[in-house]
């Protein structure tokens, strides 16, 4: 997943603050270093020009800095823009001048020459410890939201935060069939969303920025200072890794905020009541384009590479290609729909098993089968099957990508020798068959709807019946009706309308009756 999303992300929460705010934020070194470095490279670059040239800039002179065509000016227009929804810079003179803000230029300077520094320790703790801390952490909320067994689950705080994000939800009880969960789902009234699984595609630091934002709004809830909790949070992506800070510099809101940072695993400290704390690679890289840890998309076998010795020397568990899940690939499909996963990641056969039934796991391979079974359970859960099968082509094995390749090359050779008219351009991983079945299981699904309401029977004429069921039909209260059993099923709101109807039908005709 794109660095670019989250960074979209995280401007558009910045640019709908209110302006007070965002000069507020500006006070603080480390959020300005941090802001800097989510920037485009070209608004970085007029940002670096700016910020030790106190003469102020004609807007024209801004295209000497551009080749002269119309996409480099299209970028220079974003870049500037950008810059201004930030307030990063302003206008005079009708926007024919530019400046740059005057509390971003004199905090960013301090930050680039490492002035207003917080307190910082000699190492004690190793940087393969703080990693193995952060992985542990991050990766005990990704098994929960799996539904994976564990010792101890995630704090009661991480949970909320899954829950109002709209990345797990609470289990309709009424509604939910228990005999469809896997074995290894744990006793818990929540389940993976739809939005929860597009979450475990996407690369650590977007996963990280989610929960952040969500963090935020929740923050506002609780009546916590914004400018505290993003200062805070900015500040963590500017310091060192591997190196203890000391609390005293921190407000109070920011030092409530370390349980919550802890849980996540983005801080490490040796006991609550310790008065210094170590950043994790997760927090150090927050504002990086560096992916931080693994993620279900890119280091699904981290287990497997690390037996490897060409890579001793690479950190543990990290990982900085994003890209690594499609180069080392773990799933092969048969046209049978048995499925064979190379993998001793116990994250990555947790997310097999939502939506595999799995028969059989070996020393490093797992086997096992896609069933309507398995697929109705991920789909009533909320997983799309264009996740599913998105997942199952980002996973897929090496050898299996290269016999789609060389299936494509075949077909378009055959297209300019005009041997065959025309043929699918596009680079089919998995099997036809499988993909096309998966989405018919959804269609079938889908052709079931549920609506609650009130069934209406026993008319005592046909008569009755057809006046009924034409008055429900005119007020849009009808969802269902079965002439020969004379049967309608209403809505929930037209239930009364319908009693009020046949009350009235039934007095008229009483007093038409009466005897005069």
């Amino acid at each position: 997943m794109s660095s670019y999303l989250f960074k979209d992300a995280v401007f558009q929460y910045l640019i709908d603050l209110p302006q007070s705010m965002k000069f507020k934020l500006f006070e603080s070194p480390a959020t300005c270093l941090a802001i800097y470095r989510l920037l485009p490279t070209l608004a970085k670059f007029y940002i670096m020009s700016m910020v030790f040239n106190e003469k102020k800039i004609i807007l024209k002179n801004f295209d000497n800095w551009i080749k002269p065509d119309p996409l480099n000016k299209k970028i220079k227009n974003e870049s500037l823009q950008k810059l201004l929804d930030l307030n990063l810079i302003e206008t005079e003179h009708n926007n024919l001048i530019i400046k740059i803000n005057s509390i971003f230029r004199q905090n960013f300077r301090n930050a680039l020459i490492g002035e207003n520094s917080i307190s910082l320790q000699s190492n004690k703790i190793t940087v393969d410890f703080l990693d193995n801390y952060a992985t542990n952490k991050w990766e005990s909320t990704l098994h929960f939201m799996v539904g994976t067994k564990l010792i101890s689950n995630p704090s009661k705080g991480t949970i909320k935060l899954l829950e109002s994000s709209g990345i797990m939800e609470v289990i309709d009880e009424h509604n939910s069939n228990d005999t469809l969960l896997p074995d290894n789902f744990s006793a818990t009234n929540l389940k993976i969303t739809k939005k929860g699984f597009q979450f475990l595609l996407q690369n650590v630091n977007t996963q990280i920025w989610t929960l952040l934002l969500q963090y935020l709004k929740i923050a506002e809830t609780l009546q916590m200072d914004r400018v505290d909790v993003l200062n805070f949070i900015f500040m963590l992506g500017s310091l060192e890794l591997g190196q203890s800070y000391s609390l005293t510099s921190l407000s109070d809101t920011q030092i409530n905020m370390l349980r919550d940072l802890r849980d996540y695993g983005l801080v490490y400290q040796k006991n609550s009541k310790s008065k210094r704390f170590y950043p994790t690679r997760l927090a150090t890289t927050l504002t990086s384009d560096t992916i931080a840890l693994k993620s279900a998309s890119t280091a699904m076998d981290q287990a497997l590479k690390s037996n490897n010795k060409d890579n001793k020397n690479s950190a543990t568990n990290l990982d900085t290609s994003s890209n690594t899940a499609s180069i080392n690939g773990s799933i092969i499909i048969e046209t049978n729909f048995k499925l064979y996963c190379y993998t001793t990641s116990p994250l990555q056969i947790a997310i097999l098993n939502l939506f595999v039934h799995l028969k059989q796991r070996f020393q490093n391979m797992v086997t096992g089968q896609i069933t309507k079974k398995s697929i109705d359970y991920a789909l009533k859960s909320g997983i799309s099957s264009d996740q599913i099968i998105k997942y199952l082509e980002i996973n897929a094995h090496p050898q299996m990508k290269k016999l789609a390749q060389e299936e494509l090359n075949k077909k378009l050779e055959l297209i300019a020798n005009k041997v065959i008219a025309s043929a699918s351009q596009e680079l089919q991983i998995i099997p036809p068959n499988v993909v096309d079945q998966i989405r018919l299981w959804e269609l079938e699904l889908d052709r079931i709807q549920s609506s609650i309401g009130y069934l209406f029977k026993d008319f005592s004429s046909i008569q009755q019946y057809l006046a009924i069921k034409k008055y429900s039909d005119e007020i849009g209260v009808l969802l269902w009706s079965h002439d020969n059993s004379r049967r309608l099923f209403v809505t929930s709101e037209g239930k009364q309308q319908i009693a009020d109807y046949m009350m009235r039908r039934s007095n008229k005709a009483s007093n038409r009756e009466r005897p005069k």
